[in-house]
């Protein structure tokens, strides 16, 4: 088994880069195995790992078709619709309510 190589922070060679790097060049990693890795120090915690992929493998991003694009829009809408009232809440229902704000702290002083 091969241990990739550590790099430290901002020292990475140049032709490698990270997932995000390679979204902000409109490219993603196309089923490369990982590289390297880089390692940025923090204190008293374990570093922060970013693994590494060669740039002259990556392959372009797929483009958005209009059934992905109709499909995130039915998922985003469903995340805003609140179980409890079926309503609309006009933002993303936090997950540690599960529901929308006004059916989480009803008003006591009004009948719901």
């Amino acid at each position: 088994m091969a241990t990739l190589p550590v790099y430290p922070w901002r020292l990475a060679p140049d032709g490698l880069a990270t997932r995000r790097q390679l979204r902000a060049a409109g490219l993603r990693p196309g089923g490369q195995d990982v590289v390297a890795q880089v390692e940025r120090p923090r204190r008293r915690r374990s570093p922060l790992t970013a693994f590494l992929y060669r740039i002259d493998r990556a392959k372009p991003v797929r483009p958005m078709t209009a059934a992905k694009t109709a499909a995130l829009a039915r998922a985003n809408a469903a995340r805003r619709r609140c179980p409890a009232c079926r309503c609309d809440a006009g933002y993303v229902i936090p997950l540690s309510l599960g529901m929308c704000v006004p059916c989480a702290y009803p008003n006591p002083d009004q009948h719901v």
